[in-house]
């Protein structure tokens, strides 16, 4: 929430970009940004809107008949109301006109998490006679960054998922040494049970995926089609946790069922590779303290699996943002595939590094680490992250 202590910086943020004011819009929560920003708690059925200036005190435009919703805006803020659209369209206009002004709009859809704001919207705040810029730079800096407390909550809650995985290759070992069935689903509710007793929350999975399934990126086991996990096939295992209103720790890790073959061997190496390139850029950078672009570490997981003959079975970007709300987050991503991800990595953001190779019937092999762009260090988490196929 932008409050009075952090208000100064974001007005010399704007400053700084030459933008005379970032205008914040929702209507039934399309815009999670602007709701969380400006700090509305409650029920909201109209469009509102928040104006924060480069200079002088944010205003709040607001529907006559919903005020409970923004207790928390401070006393000293302006606020206007409006019942009609008139109203609406008319005090819009007094605060943008003539004026350069941010919004959650990405030109081309370029970066769809945060092309947030309605075409209809921006066609209305134009006719304003504002000129309407991309507010995804501030989006990194003020909304998808991390506190210390968010940074040691993840750091703690990385190591204990890592320990969970382990575990759950370990129950996997077990079972196939005394010959006894185990599936998938199975293996997914003992990672559940652990996160719970652990005190941590996920929203779905995790995935669980034996053999031609981890081919399915977004695979989930299920008890009505139970899949047993048998020996010669990979074993991919990516799951995801947090404590509570904290970032998530996402890990993905490869197993081989008794000794990998050639063609798994030279899969898993590619992918390794391929993250390891993204890392090996991304420390480089951040140690140097030079900017570095979610795109350009995409670009060298690519390469890596490219070079390998792997190319066009590497279907997704190559890692995610993860901030405080959202496990696939607003802040910069790792992708220069799906998305034209131009935003800098700034220090204080978080977001995985995941690579893949997908070969449909056949196998998948995935790995994952988070990292953390730290004052000139790059944080890698889980602390001891996988180097080598783990043999069951």
């Amino acid at each position: 929430m932008i409050t009075p202590e952090t208000l100064p910086q974001l007005q010399r943020a704007l400053a700084d970009a030459d933008i005379d004011g970032w205008l914040l819009f929702d209507f039934h929560g399309v815009n999670p940004i602007a709701s969380d920003l400006l700090g509305i708690e409650g029920m909201v059925t109209r469009r509102v809107f928040g104006w924060v200036p480069r200079t002088g005190n944010p205003v709040a435009v607001t529907h006559a008949i919903e005020q409970a919703p923004w207790h928390r805006w401070p006393a000293a803020w302006e606020r206007e109301t409006y019942s009609s659209w008139r109203t609406l369209e008319a005090t819009l206009g007094t605060l943008v006109a003539g004026k350069r002004v941010a919004m959650e709009y990405s030109p081309g859809d370029a970066v769809p998490y945060v092309d947030r704001v309605p075409a209809g919207v921006l066609e209305m705040v134009r006719a304003r006679g504002a000129e309407v810029v991309s507010s995804a730079e501030l989006v990194t800096r003020f909304h998808a960054v991390w506190t210390p407390e968010q940074l040691a909550s993840h750091v703690r809650v990385a190591e204990t998922v890592a320990d969970i995985a382990r575990d759950a290759f370990a129950f996997v070992g077990q079972q196939l040494a005394a010959d006894t069935p185990v599936h998938e689903h199975e293996v997914q509710q003992r990672i559940r049970d652990a996160f719970a007793r652990e005190g941590l929350f996920t929203d779905h999975g995790p995935n669980v995926s034996a053999g031609a399934n981890a081919a399915n990126p977004h695979y989930e086991p299920s008890a009505d089609k139970p899949r047993r996990i048998v020996r010669g096939e990979l074993l991919l295992i990516d799951l995801w946790a947090c404590e509570p209103a904290m970032p998530y720790a996402d890990q993905t890790w490869m197993a081989s069922i008794g000794a990998p073959s050639a063609r798994a061997q030279e899969v898993w190496e590619a992918v390794r590779d391929a993250r390891d390139a993204a890392l090996a850029l991304l420390h480089e950078r951040v140690s140097g303290r030079q900017p570095v672009r979610g795109a350009e570490a995409d670009d060298a997981a690519r390469a890596v699996i490219a070079g390998r003959g792997f190319g066009p079975y590497f279907t997704h970007r190559t890692g995610h943002s993860i901030d405080a709300r959202a496990l696939h987050g607003s802040g910069p991503h790792l992708d220069n595939l799906e998305t034209r991800e131009e935003r800098q990595l700034i220090e204080g953001v978080g977001f995985s590094v995941e690579p893949g190779v997908y070969l449909p019937g056949e196998l998948g092999v995935r790995s994952e680490v988070n990292a953390y762009v730290g004052d000139g260090a790059l944080i890698v988490t889980p602390r001891d992250y996988q180097r080598e196929l783990i043999v069951l």
